[in-house]
């Protein structure tokens, strides 16, 4: 291009290509370069000097551009302006290449699919385990010669079906003194189980002079089918309805709760929600809710890998315990441990398979974290030869609960001769007694 023919081409010129740094510079008002290929707007790139953009949109500012890629195009020694510079412009969007950018859809989507897998299961979950299959009440308190009232229990809009089994008073209660009220006890049975499955518990503890209270968790026994999941925060609130409605009796002075399994998680809840509740003895129950669904897949032979496991029974439990509003802290017997300040009593059975043996150290480390010198000690009760079940067969375990009843709750005899009748009275397994957990491919001992 001759420069006198410069001022016409300069009006001409709508577009050049972007990607060449220009080496030109205005002398006299006159482009002073060489070789310098030009486009117009919309047109193919002269010579494929630019390979990404193929033409120009748009309106080019100022009416022309030029390269900025092109070789120096200045007379040897001729430096070139500011003006043959153009600054770099950053770009108004961050662009990926296509190749993140597919990498990141791909990632997103495989997330997206095993969370909604994950929350199908535990949908799925809620469904098959969340409610409870009632089993029938076999046994009675006349099948062992007690005399009990039946009763109804108040628990929100429900009435529990229950058995009052009073205590039979000795002239000397082994203090040599008479008494006309006593301590009571509430028995809160364990998942799928029922009032009838609990009598060893009430032979025991009415031999050592206690009034005995035996009740159906919702959704079990003699009570109506539930809509909704149960779980330990509905057996905390019966429990706590039971001591409740056992303190409102004349003939009762204090009460105490003994929970066995969710039953025991249960009763630890209640007794950190109902400050009136004296005692607590929890047997056989699991730390917290995440870790007992957890052990549900292992003991239904469900293969998830440990990285997978922990986040999977969270889920799960979470969706569980979601239909009523309840919380994980509401489900989880370590956090009501922390809460809770009355005498704690938590005994397990080492060859437990449903719930394992590192539970009751779970729990009686929260309870102690917590608790200062005025309060009520802790403590702990591991059988070697027991598992899940039965551990009233043990004559230590019965002589353990009724004398830490008698001492916490103030009667009804001297804490030793409690333990000692109830070691000495004959208890028995119920009949049928895989139940529950038991069911499952792998039931506990």
């Amino acid at each position: 291009m001759q420069p006198s023919l410069l001022g016409v081409a300069q009006l001409l010129v709508r577009g050049v290509d972007l990607r060449h740094r220009p080496r030109g510079a205005l002398l006299n008002g006159l482009l002073a370069a060489r070789n310098v290929g030009v486009m117009l707007t919309r047109k193919p790139t002269p010579g494929g000097l630019d390979g990404f953009r193929r033409g120009i949109d748009g309106q080019p500012e100022n009416g022309e551009r030029v390269s900025l890629w092109h070789p120096h195009s200045l007379p040897a020694g001729l430096e070139p302006t500011p003006l043959d510079i153009r600054p770099s412009v950053p770009s108004p969007c961050f662009m990926r290449s296509t190749r993140t950018s597919r990498a990141l859809l791909v990632a997103l989507s495989a997330v997206g699919l095993a969370f909604a897998a994950a929350y199908r299961f535990a949908l799925q979950y809620r469904h098959k385990v969340g409610l409870p299959r009632r089993s029938p009440v076999e046994a009675s308190p006349a099948d062992f010669g007690l005399a009990f009232e039946e009763v109804a229990i108040p628990s929100g809009d429900l009435n529990l079906a229950g058995w009052f089994v009073p205590a039979e008073r000795d002239p000397d209660d082994g203090r040599g003194a008479r008494r006309s009220r006593g301590p009571a006890v509430a028995i809160v049975h364990g998942w799928e189980s029922n009032r009838g499955r609990t009598f060893a518990h009430v032979r025991y503890l009415h031999a050592a002079g206690f009034h005995c209270l035996v009740f159906d968790v919702r959704g079990h026994g003699d009570n109506p089918q539930e809509r909704l999941p149960v779980s330990v925060p509905e057996f905390a609130a019966d429990s706590a309805a039971a001591a409740r409605w056992l303190l409102e009796r004349p003939e009762v002075s204090a009460v105490g709760l003994l929970g066995h399994s969710m039953g025991g998680a249960g009763a630890i809840a209640a007794g950190a929600a109902e400050q009136r509740i004296g005692a607590v003895v929890s047997i056989s129950a699991p730390a917290d809710i995440v870790r007992m669904t957890r052990r549900t897949f292992e003991m239904a032979d469900m293969r998830v890998p440990a990285l997978l496991a922990i986040p999977l029974a969270w889920l799960t439990a979470r969706v569980l315990l979601s239909p009523r509003g309840d919380s994980m802290a509401e489900a989880s017997a370590t956090a009501a441990a922390a809460i809770y300040r009355g005498p704690l009593l938590i005994l397990h059975g080492e060859q437990d398979r449903a719930v394992p043996v590192a539970h009751v150290q779970l729990i009686a480390q929260a309870a102690r974290s917590t608790r200062g010198p005025e309060d009520a000690p802790v403590e702990t009760l591991v059988l070697p030869e027991f598992g899940h079940r039965w551990l009233y067969e043990a004559p230590e375990a019965r002589r353990r609960v009724a004398s830490f009843f008698a001492r916490a709750l103030a009667g009804p005899v001297a804490p030793e001769v409690a333990g000692e009748r109830a070691a000495e009275c004959a208890v028995e397994r119920p009949p049928n007694p895989i139940y529950g957990f038991g069911a499952m491919p792998t039931g506990p001992a």
